[in-house]
């Protein structure tokens, strides 16, 4: 996503509705397709990217040019959606199950063998429901967006050591739940 023009900060900032849109628009797909490898659904993930446009909108005015503004932008998506999937797990009883559509969000890149990748997209997205939110957002972060750890932790506002800590302990669960299918396989 290209960067937005200070201008263009500046004067959605100041109340202009057509700047704003053009936030909007050059945004909103980095948005949703953020939202959606971390909430549960599509439809979460709409709902997230709403949010995070009334959040944006209410505290753009504050937006002091510290960091980039794709950057404070990702970093209010990733809350958002880290808190949607929070809430989701605690009406489900903790339990979070990914519609398959989720991880089938189209990217820049169409290629012809999609088909190929369903099954591996199903795998992802089944195994991402048995991390927490927090572990979820990491190992996505990390190894669907391809941030580095100081990226990722610039992100979620923590230290380096709690994202390597979280990516660890994901990854020795997956590891843990991958062996298990693969014995009861056999």
């Amino acid at each position: 996503m290209p960067e937005i023009p200070h201008d263009i900060i500046t004067a959605a900032a100041q109340g202009d509705a057509a700047a704003f849109e053009t936030i909007y628009r050059g945004c909103a797909g980095l948005v949703y397709s953020t939202a959606c490898r971390i909430v549960n659904n599509r439809e979460s993930a709409a709902e997230v990217t709403q949010e995070v446009f009334i959040a944006v909108y209410r505290k753009l005015p504050s937006f002091a040019f510290r960091s980039s503004f794709t950057t404070w932008l990702y970093r209010i998506s990733v809350n958002a959606a880290i808190n949607q999937a929070r809430k989701t797990a605690r009406e489900q009883g903790g339990i979070v199950t990914y519609d398959e559509q989720t991880m089938a969000v189209p990217t820049m890149e169409a290629t012809d063998d999609a088909l190929e990748r369903e099954p591996k997209r199903q795998l992802i997205a089944r195994l991402l429901t048995a991390l927490n939110p927090d572990q979820r957002a990491c190992i996505v972060l990390r190894n669907i967006d391809g941030l580095s750890y100081e990226e990722i932790a610039a992100t979620l506002e923590i230290n380096v050591n709690t994202v390597r800590s979280r990516l660890k302990r994901a990854r020795e669960k997956l590891i843990a739940i991958r062996s298990r299918e693969d014995r009861h396989a056999v």
